[in-house]
């Protein structure tokens, strides 16, 4: 779809941070028109269907490389540009791209989605690419290791995922009760099974958040590698969008490059962002570490700058006794040491 390969749908920009939560951009179109507009994109190179009431199918078809990704249509219509976040890499990439959106806390738990996938399948639909990457985070997530059984040989990147909200099997989550109504026991219903026909899954999740920690815990098969991002809980995916990796975790993905060095140094962007290092530096001021923070400290300034943080070595350094310089040694080492060190003092 050429007319759509610069990527937008509102009028203006606004600075939302990537994470696309807030409010809609100014000058953006309303759901109607976003409906309306989407629609008329559509009719050249794809499609845009309603799944039910609840559903949408939006299809760009462009290239032999396949992109799903699930997404809710409030996020939609929140991010700059007003278009689903796979749009721009599969765009850039010369990939096609299904993305299927939800209106509301559906968590893809429909017979209209069921369908439409089962369509798919008797359609050979994912037998036309070379390749198929399924992606999602939360309950996104889930949809994306639930449905990836419809394209044998997939691959699957997985933010946060669930694996369930069958009380049965995750009982110990009580963070969607209101939830637990939707059925998960039928057609499509257990992610972790339905993964088992794809060649790689990776799962991204922070181990130190126990509910995530549960589910991720749950995808257990040989195709499934585990990839920790610790200190972030559910903000995962903002953070791979607010620091543009998600086109190269993606890309990795499918290209067969991924793996936890790989994923390892490409989380190392987290270094750079500002709510990771409050967060980390928070974390060793509450374990009482003065060494740990001077470390924190001297490597933003060191690579980065930063007035506060600046000052805040200044103060250590002083409170420590330890000359007012930038020590090679302590700035360069990895500031996660320094997380990692205040999680065995929680312990």
């Amino acid at each position: 779809m050429n007319d759509r390969a610069e990527g937008d749908l509102s009028d203006m920009d606004r600075d939302d941070g990537g994470a696309g939560e807030s409010a809609a951009p100014q000058g953006a179109l309303d759901r109607e028109q976003w409906f309306a507009r989407i629609d008329e994109l559509c009719a050249e190179e794809g499609y845009f269907e309603p799944l039910g009431k609840k559903h949408s199918a939006y299809f760009h078809d462009d290239g032999p490389i396949l992109l799903v990704s699930f997404e809710s249509l409030d996020r939609i219509l929140g991010r700059k540009g007003q278009m689903p976040f796979g749009h721009d890499v599969a765009v850039s990439n010369g990939w096609s791209h299904l993305t299927v959106i939800c209106d509301g806390e559906t968590w893809f738990r429909d017979p209209a989605v069921w369908g439409y996938f089962d369509r798919l399948v008797d359609e050979a639909f994912f037998e036309d690419f070379d390749r198929v990457l399924f992606y999602g985070a939360g309950a996104a997530g889930y949809a994306a290791c639930a449905y990836c059984v419809c394209a044998p040989g997939a691959t699957v990147l997985a933010i946060s995922p669930r694996a369930t909200l069958d009380p049965a099997i995750a009982g110990w989550d009580n963070r969607f009760t209101s939830l637990r109504r939707l059925d998960f026991s039928t057609r499509y219903g257990y992610a972790p099974d339905m993964t088992e026909g794809a060649s790689r899954v990776f799962v991204i999740y922070d181990p130190q958040m126990p509910e995530n920690a549960m589910h991720a815990a749950l995808f257990r098969a040989d195709w499934v590698t585990p990839l920790p991002a610790r200190h972030f809980g559910d903000s995962i995916e903002a953070v791979v969008e607010q620091t543009g990796l998600l086109p190269h975790l993606l890309t990795a993905a499918c290209e067969a490059r991924l793996d936890p060095v790989s994923f390892a140094r490409l989380w190392r962007a987290r270094r750079r962002y500002a709510p990771y290092l409050r967060n980390i530096l928070r974390r060793v001021d509450l374990a009482q570490r003065p060494r740990l923070a001077l470390m924190i400290c001297r490597s933003v300034v060191q690579r980065m700058g930063g007035p506060r943080y600046r000052r805040r070595m200044h103060e250590l350094e002083a409170r420590l006794g330890l000359p007012s310089s930038v020590a090679a040694g302590d700035a360069n080492s990895d500031i996660d040491a320094a997380g990692s060190s205040t999680d065995e003092t929680r312990g």
